[in-house]
């Protein structure tokens, strides 16, 4: 719950009884059999010592060791009885690491400290009455990853003191340094470093470092290195330690040369990156900075005069040399999550005082090149009262948000609005608002948050009764026997140039594909590449229509629009008997228009104006207006077009702003007439470039309370009628609601119609 989840308790070591801490006091060859040794191994001084046999190496005189006595269970349940060896007996059995659980494999017996007490419970004196731990973290809560962090953790949620370990500054012991520089800043923006001489290679490492070793799952190797590990599980850095009599002249941090190479710790022999981040000296890298050591300059037996390293590396820089070589450490698992980058200096004088009390030696002075501008910046953080208790739902009070603050070792100070804040170094990943109250929900408690349902006011808002729905719509068009698409928003630059040439599409900076690389500005080449793809599998009759945002650059500003547009080729029916085959044309397209507008009552305000299109054949297209605005088009696909498309049959398009086409009228009652209707037919002569359409809207506009509709049932031109002129016949229709119109009335409004019309558009009646 406070995010520290626990994945696993274990057992530090096996289950066994009576295995005593003993003392070998003489070691001799067994008579029977070389490989054998016949021990008098003292366990406690009011008994006489006890005669074992071991087939151990390592048994020699003076040996402290561990002891399993007549009557012990070892792990697995393996019980200890007296034996008879060879001819000798033996009463118990010396044991190695492996066959007390406390390691997998092991050389020879178990080595003792000289100042381990004769005759306790090995058990007692190892504490094995423990459990392993294991933590699952997160890779924001870098600062968990030492015990140091954990307990840091541990104090603040249960409200405990925080026993830091406690150590000092080590005095100088001589003057000796190594020059360091840093040619990489921005990589490495602090390097400590110390030399060390004649320390004792050969030293053992104590009991209780190579337990909390082991119990951490990091094995040992030579003193110098397992106090390095230590020092890095107790705070959490990473030291690592140089033979410095391998070092040439001086230490540089920096990027790898050009075909530089590296052989590693492990053997591993890489050839080097100029990306990679290295230690190196004057001639070669000795190591990757953050990852690993290398063989070259690694500590060994011979080894007298070190060089200590403790460093802050760009998370970054690790983690990108890590993956791009394949490596994951101990170390590098923490630089590439964040390493407390104040923590150098102290984990270098930790160590240092390790390695002067465990192997000896005399310390130089701490050496440290810092670039604070390339160093991590702690930005202070606005955290306000109101925004906690709207973000967690309860109200904390000031006091304990405080003392919560500060027990995470954050500067806190009070204002007004809440509190300004300052992460301490360790806290990488506190870096806003949300940050912190994430923190004080997690020290609070989340289970001392109140479970509460959302509380929301609703509200249903009115819907327009002139706004028709888009499933209305669609409604009607599947009717019609088409079928909706949905295509992508990314279409092809090189379709969408070659049906709207003027449009300037938004480019897509990471794009899956060339036929995804712009943001459409027209349904259409989703379309077309809809029907391309049918037309391709054998489908020749297709009607398609599509709903979506098309998006068009204005300015710096992007435009997204809703549009409506259809496709629709091949035979105007499904093949049947009843009727003729035909292939669909321009007018079957412009009625399934105007069935759209019939819905909304619009249609008398939609005007089709014979106009060019990019996309469209020049004489068979327009655009559609309402009122004076455009807002669509439909017309043929353009032949040039088809043609570089490879397409062979007619196709025909149409595309529709969708805001326009959902406005409608709010429907009214009128009552129905009960007297007869009277009709008037009129023929006219008139100039064939005025559209039908301007007659139609002249003769209504004429304030006419009689005229109910003008119907247009024939347009004619050929002989009778003279060249570019056209006859266009209109039938006139006549009614009123209280009574029954008689002829001379009728009469006298077709004479005013027909006046009108020889005013505007000089036409002539046709006898």
């Amino acid at each position: 719950m406070a995010g520290l989840e626990v994945a696993a308790i274990t057992p530090v070591a096996g289950s066994f009884s009576n295995v005593l801490v003993g003392k070998v006091l003489q070691v001799e060859t067994h008579p029977n059999a070389e490989r054998l040794h016949i021990c008098q191994i003292q366990i406690s001084q009011e008994q006489p010592a006890l005669t074992i046999i071991c087939g151990a190496k390592n048994v020699r005189p003076d040996l402290k060791v561990a002891v399993a006595i007549i009557g012990s269970v070892l792990p697995n349940n393996f019980k200890i009885k007296k034996a008879k060896l060879r001819g000798v007996e033996s009463y118990g059995m010396i044991c190695s690491s492996s066959e007390l659980g406390l390691s997998n494999e092991s050389a020879g017996i178990m080595e003792l400290p000289n100042n381990a007490p004769i005759g306790i419970e090995l058990s007692e004196y190892l504490e094995l009455d423990d459990n392993i731990i294991t933590i699952e973290l997160t890779p924001n809560r870098s600062d968990c990853l030492s015990i140091n962090g954990l307990a840091r953790e541990l104090a603040t949620i249960n409200k405990c003191k925080l026993k830091s370990p406690k150590f000092s500054s080590i005095t100088s012991g001589c003057k000796d340094t190594f020059p360091i520089s840093i040619s990489a800043k921005s990589g490495c923006p602090r390097y400590v470093g110390r030399v060390i001489r004649d320390v004792n290679q050969s030293a053992q490492t104590p009991l209780w470092i190579t337990e909390k070793l082991r119990r951490s799952d990091i094995k040992t190797i030579s003193a110098i290195v397992d106090i390095t590990n230590y020092v890095m599980l107790e705070l959490g850095q990473p030291l690592h330690a140089f033979d410095l009599a391998k070092l040439d002249t001086k230490i540089n941090v920096r990027y790898a040369g050009t075909k530089e190479k590296l052989t590693l710790l492990d053997g591993q022999e890489l050839q080097l990156t100029q990306q990679t981040l290295v230690i190196a000296d004057q001639s070669k890298a000795l190591a990757m900075a953050g990852v690993m050591g290398g063989e070259h300059s690694m500590v060994t037996d011979a080894t007298s005069d070190i060089f200590l390293e403790s460093a802050f590396f760009s998370p970054i820089e690790v983690a990108n040399a890590a993956r791009s070589y394949g490596l994951h450490t101990e170390s590098s698992h923490r630089f590439e999550r964040g390493v407390d980058f104040e923590l150098q200096a102290k984990a270098i004088e930790r160590a240092t005082e390790l390695i002067l009390q465990i192997a000896g030696g005399t310390a130089g002075p701490t050496q440290e090149v810092t670039n604070k501008q390339y160093l991590p910046t702690i930005k202070p953080i606005t955290l306000r009262k109101k925004r906690i208790t709207h973000i967690l739902g309860i109200t904390i009070a000031a006091d304990l948000i405080t003392n919560i603050l500060q027990n995470l070792q954050m500067q806190v100070e009070e204002n007004q609005e809440g509190w300004e804040v300052r992460a301490p170094t360790h806290r990488f990943d506190i870096t806003s608002e949300i940050d912190l109250i994430e923190e004080i929900a997690r020290i609070y408690g989340y289970n001392n948050i109140p479970n509460r349902k959302p509380n929301s006011k609703l509200e249903i808002r009115p819907t327009s009764e002139k706004l028709l729905s888009e499933r209305r719509i669609a409604s009607l068009l599947l009717d019609k026997g088409y079928h909706e698409a949905i295509t992508y928003s990314f279409v092809s630059l090189k379709l969408q140039e070659l049906l709207q040439p003027e449009a300037k599409p938004l480019a897509l900076q990471n794009p899956i594909s060339q036929d995804m690389a712009v943001m459409r500005t027209s349904l259409w080449p989703g379309l077309i590449q809809a029907v391309l793809y049918n037309l391709n599998r054998q489908q020749s009759r297709i009607r398609l229509f599509e709903t979506g945002l098309c998006f068009n650059k204005s300015q710096d500003e992007l435009k997204q629009q809703p549009f409506l547009a259809g496709v629709i080729t091949g035979n105007i029916y499904p093949q049947q008997w009843g009727v003729s085959t035909r292939t669909v044309d321009f007018f079957d397209l412009k009625g399934d228009i105007e069935s759209l507008f019939s819905l909304t009552g619009m249609l008398p305000k939609i005007r089709f104006v014979k106009e060019s299109h990019p996309a469209l054949h020049p004489g068979k297209s327009t655009k559609i207006y309402h009122n004076n605005n455009v807002i669509g088009a439909l017309g043929e696909l353009h032949p040039g077009i088809k043609q570089k498309l490879d397409i062979n049959t007619s196709i025909y398009l149409f595309e529709l702003d969708f805001n326009y086409i959902r406005q409608g009228l709010l429907p009214q009652f009128n009552a129905v007439s009960k007297y007869p209707i009277m009709r008037r037919d009129i023929a006219i002569i008139v100039d064939e470039q005025i559209p039908s359409e301007q007659l139609i809207e002249e003769i209504t506009s004429i304030s006419n309370e009689l005229l109910q509709d003008v119907q247009l049932f024939d347009i004619y031109q050929g002989e009778g009628v003279e060249k570019n002129k056209k006859s266009v016949a209109l039938n006139l229709i006549f009614q009123h609601n209280s009574r029954t119109l008689i002829d001379t009335e009728i009469d006298d409004c077709v004479a005013e119609i027909v006046k009108q019309l020889q005013q505007q558009f000089n036409i002539v009646l046709r006898g």
